[in-house]
């Protein structure tokens, strides 16, 4: 065993060796197994190769031989990863990869005794300099950012809603999971006053902007602070949805920028849900008969016509109903083989499930949807609300 008083010089014990290595290499992988690395590695090449392929493919013309085909894509598939980078170290990239097929150069001179010199360099190893600077710059940038991001994910998790609040006669369950750091899904339950000569009600919201990451999540923020807003006036649901409509006409940069959504306000004295599906996911309506009915009265999503009418429907939450209000992309998440988690997977859980909690319930969901993707990389938020009726 090595000691504080081993003389200087002398090698390291192996055992000592050893340990530093192990402490080393627990270091570089966070203390990652083998196939968790792996695993992780190969996430991120499908999120890199999901990426640049969208890029080469919206640039690949028909009609091309198969040797045309592929000399075209690789081609395509540089430029894709070329142009991400700033011009500066585009040239940096240019150079290094010049270095990196001359393995050797130099010069040759004589003095003025006639004696000549010869000088070589090892251009790889030059190359290999210019790619590791080209990397650190990268970094700093990456870093920067994912600090920027993280902020950004913090505030974003103010304006959601914490643990579920209490209401008589309704138990739920929600969760969100971002595609990237930041997400464009919303979903949220706040007591909204009543209107005139009406008890208290329950507004229950789930948002999906069109879109992922910096640009969805400033939307969703906006709407977010709309809705909280406009809620307080005392409006009707569908003049609530109108005026949400054309608020978000004024941000949707000609309706590229739409949300689908679903409002909903719960009426715990008389158990009745008023609601309007502005384009969104049919919620599910599971009796406690087991019928099935899906919540589709509404019209178009928000922030693509702004003078749009709205419909609302109503339907009452007998005991033992259950009520699943999600975005596309926990039915639309997929696993390898590309196929989709889909509804009939979703009203197979509930249907084995409905026996327990709201919490249990959605804890359950997403194990079953982790299983079911696997490594996949995952293509968009997913938020999902379930209210059972008691």
């Amino acid at each position: 065993m090595a000691t504080a008083s081993q003389p200087a010089g002398q090698p390291v014990p192996p055992a000592t060796f050893g340990v530093r290595m192990h402490n080393f290499w627990r270091r570089v992988t966070d203390g990652l197994e083998v196939s968790q690395l792996w695993s992780q590695f190969e996430t991120e090449a499908r999120t890199s190769y999901r990426l640049y392929s969208k890029d080469v493919a919206a640039k690949t013309p028909e009609g091309l031989t198969d040797r045309g085909r592929r000399i075209h894509v690789i081609k395509e598939f540089f430029w894709a990863v070329f142009e991400k980078l700033s011009p500066a170290r585009r040239v940096l990239l240019l150079v290094a990869l010049v270095l990196l097929v001359i393995p050797h150069g130099g010069f040759q001179y004589s003095d003025h005794a006639g004696k000549a010199y010869a000088y070589e360099f090892n251009l790889q190893f030059w190359a290999g300099l210019l790619l590791l600077l080209l990397l650190i710059l990268e970094i700093a940038d990456r870093v920067v950012m994912k600090r920027d991001l993280q902020i950004a994910k913090e505030i974003q998790s103010w304006l959601l809603p914490g643990a579920p609040p209490q209401i008589p006669g309704l138990a739920l369950a929600y969760t969100t999971r971002p595609a990237n750091t930041v997400a464009g899904d919303y979903y949220d339950v706040f007591p909204r006053p009543g209107r005139i000569n009406a008890e208290n009600r329950v507004v229950l919201a789930i948002a999906d902007v069109a879109g992922k990451s910096i640009p969805a999540a400033m939307l969703m923020a906006t709407f977010q602070a709309s809705l909280k807003t406009l809620s307080t006036a005392q409006v009707a649901l569908p003049e609530l949805a109108a005026n949400m409509n054309r608020y978000a006409c004024t941000n949707s940069q000609g309706g590229l920028r739409f949300t689908t959504s679903f409002l909903a306000e719960y009426d715990p004295a008389n158990r009745t849900l008023d609601y309007i599906n502005a384009g969104h996911n049919n919620p599910i309506l599971r009796r406690a008969s087991g019928l099935i009915e899906r919540l589709d009265v509404g019209g178009l999503p928000f922030g693509i016509l702004p003078e749009v009418k709205y419909e609302s429907a109503q339907v009452t939450l007998a005991p033992g109903d259950w009520l699943i209000i999600f975005t596309d992309g926990l039915v639309e998440a997929e696993n390898a083989k590309q196929d989709e988690y889909g509804e009939p997977r979703l009203l197979n859980a509930l249907e084995i499930n409905r026996s327990v909690e709201p919490t249990e319930l959605l804890k359950r969901l997403m194990t079953e949807l982790d299983l079911f993707v696997g490594n996949t990389p995952q293509h968009d938020d997913v938020t999902c609300m379930l209210l059972k009726s008691e």
